[in-house]
């Protein structure tokens, strides 16, 4: 039986506790929310929030966390350095990431993107027409072809970003904008997805296809037992590591070279 994926949610957890719209839309946090859906699509989920002490992310959480979902927005200055040096070291080491909204601008992403990850942004209660780029992406799948949000924040590029190793949505705004709104990176072992949809005043992940984008996103990063297995490779010393062992065989004569050279053997 296949143990099930450890989720840990983090929320910055200011705007639902500030701001009426937001409590609205998330009244126990995204954060909360989040570990609704998910547990119900089988995952072994947890929450954790930036009050939290060591933000909820201690490291003994962290190493125990398959994939990390990171919603971070006007406070990405209070998290602790040695917290995104933590991450960092987990993402390199397999741990999956999802990067959510204006987690953009966090110390996390730009860390481990080495890019100051900006773009053009517009609050103007108008909608997004998110597409699928990659039909064939696991985190596409049963994604329909385009999904109407009715109220979303308006990110445009230019985004400041390194090339992504896969493109699987793009977002189309009211004004003309257009925005990569789902991107893969690499970085060591890990998978990082970059989701743009989810303005906290807006019940953008009420949505049940955004929903299912986000379950796909957990399965795809997560860390596959091949890979655990190498990263405890990294982490061992090389002192008394068994050497593989070999033989090289005897090149054949001078004699006999020439002869299988002309054919005559």
């Amino acid at each position: 039986m296949e143990s099930r994926i450890r989720v840990t949610v983090w929320n910055e957890y200011i705007d639902e506790l500030t701001k009426p719209l937001a409590a609205e839309c998330y009244p126990e946090g995204i954060h909360k929310y989040f570990e609704g859906f998910l547990s119900a699509a089988g995952y072994d989920v947890r929450t954790a929030t930036l009050c939290m002490p060591e933000h909820g992310l201690t490291p003994e959480i962290l190493e125990s966390t398959d994939v990390l979902i990171w919603f971070g927005h006007v406070r990405h200055h209070e998290v602790s350095d040695t917290t995104i040096s933590q991450i960092h070291r987990r993402v390199l080491d397999g741990m999956g990431l999802i990067l959510l909204h204006s987690s953009h601008a966090s110390k996390l992403m730009r860390k481990l993107l080495g890019t100051g990850c900006m773009l053009k942004f517009r609050e103007d209660d108008q909608g997004e027409i998110l597409w699928v780029v990659d039909p064939r992406h696991p985190i596409a799948e049963g994604v329909p072809e385009h999904i109407m949000i009715p109220h979303e924040e308006m990110y445009g590029e230019y985004f400041d970003i390194p090339k992504p190793d896969e493109l699987v949505f793009i977002g189309w705004f009211a004004g003309g904008e257009v925005f990569r709104s789902g991107c893969c990176f690499h970085r060591g072992m890990g998978r990082i997805f970059y989701f743009q949809p989810g303005h906290e005043e807006y019940p953008v992940y009420h949505l049940e296809p955004i929903q299912r984008i986000l379950i796909n996103a957990v399965k795809w990063a997560a860390p596959s037992p091949n890979i655990c297995k190498y990263v405890q490779m990294f982490h061992e010393p090389l002192v008394g590591r068994d050497k593989i062992h070999y033989e090289i065989p005897e090149m054949p004569d001078p004699e006999t070279m020439r002869k299988l050279r002309e054919g005559m053997l």
